[in-house]
């Protein structure tokens, strides 16, 4: 099989195209859409097929750049699982509520999928140094693949980034910097240190693999349904790279006459109040985001000032009919705790801006109490416990328990046994 991907575009500039065969990054500064012959991948990846093939991302591969003749670079992903969540969903009123849980791909996040592809890539170009700003999950994914492909890599984190991380990229080899700014100012210096010849810049959107990679997301989210998207998919957004993807994905799968229907899902970006560019351009009807000075969220992996692909985001809300929501920076740990004491799912306080947006627009009738809605959690939410346990009383197992007063002081209920 020869690979179906036939150029790359820019995304910003009509007919301007460039060689697939060839490793590319942006034109003019601005991010390349991969493009592919759709027809003939539907005659080959047909949807028995699909069905006989191992649960991996890598399934989808006529879809991807890589094609058969590339190996992948892989750490056995596997499909990512759709949890259907009936007791949160009747908890806030709605129809049905699932939740894409990125957190069991093998680096606990959904960054298994875009670095595990731009790794392969980088690979078969014959690059031998990697480099990105990270405000934590892509850095230390990155470093995984890295060292999966005896690559070398290197990363700046700001130092606030989780310790988890850290502990990632660093156990894995790759040359760690901590920074005392911003993902984006990082971006700069990582790529001055590209155009010195340092290193190959793999950070978000500047080069196309990464998206390809995160397409799959949305891939598995059209076969898992049955191939009848869901009515709303609400997406915790920094760099939306993913958002981007996956409205790619099932445009391409309706290019493909692989979709029951061609209405598609509406997508809602959600950031926190502490950090929401695509938020406030979006609610003032602009195309670009105006950077957010001094942004401050717990939720490490949307606290990104400028979005080099705020216009594919922006975009991609209009064209879905969605739309973008900030929530409280404050809840953010209410919302976590509520999915978790409702479904036993710790989610990424990235992931809890999307509950907290959820709330938020079915309060607004945004969205309808019988409709279909998906969350993406997109990392485990273990990996951002850095500090003590909140509220935590201590027993003193020097001393007898008077178990009448615990009962009374802690459980409040008779004995439920």
């Amino acid at each position: 099989m020869t690979r179906f991907i036939t150029h790359f575009e820019s995304a910003i500039e009509p007919g301007v195209t460039l060689d697939a065969d060839e490793i590319q990054m942006m034109h003019n500064d601005r991010p390349l859409w991969a493009r592919y012959d759709l027809k003939k991948v539907a005659a080959v990846m047909t949807k028995d097929v699909l069905a006989s093939r191992p649960s991996s991302p890598w399934r989808y591969r006529e879809l991807l750049p890589l094609g058969d003749e590339i190996t992948p670079v892989s750490l056995n992903e596997s499909m990512s699982p759709i949890i259907d969540c009936d007791r949160l969903a009747a908890v806030m009123g709605v129809g049905q509520l699932h939740i894409k849980d990125e957190g069991q791909l093998p680096t606990c996040s959904f960054k298994s999928r875009g670095l595990a592809l731009a790794v392969t890539m980088a690979r078969h170009f014959g690059i031998e140094r990697i480099a990105m700003s990270s405000n934590g999950n892509a850095g230390g994914a990155m470093a995984m693949y890295a060292a999966r492909a005896g690559i070398e890599s290197v990363v700046f984190m700001p130092k606030d980034t989780p310790i988890a991380n850290k502990m990632e990229a660093y156990t894995c080899g790759a040359k760690l910097f901590e920074t005392n700014g911003w993902i984006d100012q990082g971006g700069k210096r990582i790529r001055e240190g590209h155009d010195r010849g340092l290193w190959f810049d793999i950070s978000t959107l500047k080069e196309p693999y990464r998206l390809e990679g995160k397409k799959t997301m949305g891939l598995e989210i059209a076969e898992q349904f049955d191939w009848k998207l869901p009515d709303v998919v609400i997406y915790p957004t920094g760099g939306g790279t993913a958002l981007i993807a996956m409205w790619k994905a099932f445009q391409e799968l309706r290019e493909m006459g692989f979709l029951e229907s061609d209405t598609m899902p509406r997508f809602y970006a959600s950031q926190s109040d502490g950090c929401q560019p695509i938020v406030t351009a979006f609610n003032a009807g602009k195309r670009f985001a105006t950077r957010h000075e001094n942004p401050q969220t717990v939720a490490s992996g949307i606290r990104v000032p400028t979005a080099l692909g705020d216009f594919m985001v922006i975009d991609a809300l209009r064209e879905s009919g969605g739309g973008a929501v900030a929530v409280c920076e404050e809840k953010l740990s209410h919302w976590q705790a509520k999915v978790a004491s409702n479904e036993g799912l710790i989610v990424c306080p990235e992931a809890a801006t999307c509950v907290g947006a959820l709330e938020t627009l079915l309060e607004d009738g945004t969205i309808g109490a019988d409709e279909r809605v998906v969350i993406v959690n997109t990392a485990a939410g273990q990996k951002y416990f850095d500090g003590a346990v909140p509220n935590v009383e201590t027993i003193d197992l020097n001393e007898e328990t008077d178990w009448d007063s615990f009962e009374q002081q802690f459980l409040g209920s008779p004995n439920a046994v």
